[in-house]
């Protein structure tokens, strides 16, 4: 008598859940309506070969920032680099932090650079030795 019982509790499932599916969906959904707004406002990292319009900035860990060799201050940096985009709309700027600077200092000197309109941004760096 067990076994026929057991029979009968033994039942095939004919539905395909699709609550994990649905999960993943909104989940790549989330991810995308997140990531779409950071592309938008990005720069491009795109350097011209020609040299004459190409400036340079440097920093390093004590904070020297020096615009084409010549120190200068944060401030001063900000007004030339309006000036020079005023005078020439195709400037570019390549950055050489220094290996060590802290990435908060970066990101305020590329915001420098994003107030003066200036989207053409390169960043130097150089290669550990092995």
């Amino acid at each position: 008598m067990r076994r026929y019982s057991q029979r009968q509790s033994l039942s095939s499932l004919s539905e395909i859940n699709i609550t994990p599916l649905l999960d993943l969906a909104f989940v790549l959904l989330i991810i995308f309506m997140i990531t779409t707004p950071l592309l938008e406002s990005s720069m491009s990292l795109v350097i011209q070969s020609n040299a004459s319009q190409v400036q340079t900035i440097s920093i390093d860990r004590s904070d020297t920032i020096k615009f084409n060799n010549q120190v200068v201050d944060l401030e001063t940096l900000t007004a030339r680099l309006i000036e020079l985009r005023r005078a020439n709309a195709d400037v570019a700027v390549v950055i050489r932090p220094d290996r060590e600077l802290p990435v908060q200092k970066l990101v305020a000197l590329m915001d420098t650079l994003q107030r003066a309109e200036i989207t053409k941004v390169g960043i130097a760096t150089k290669a550990e030795a092995k």
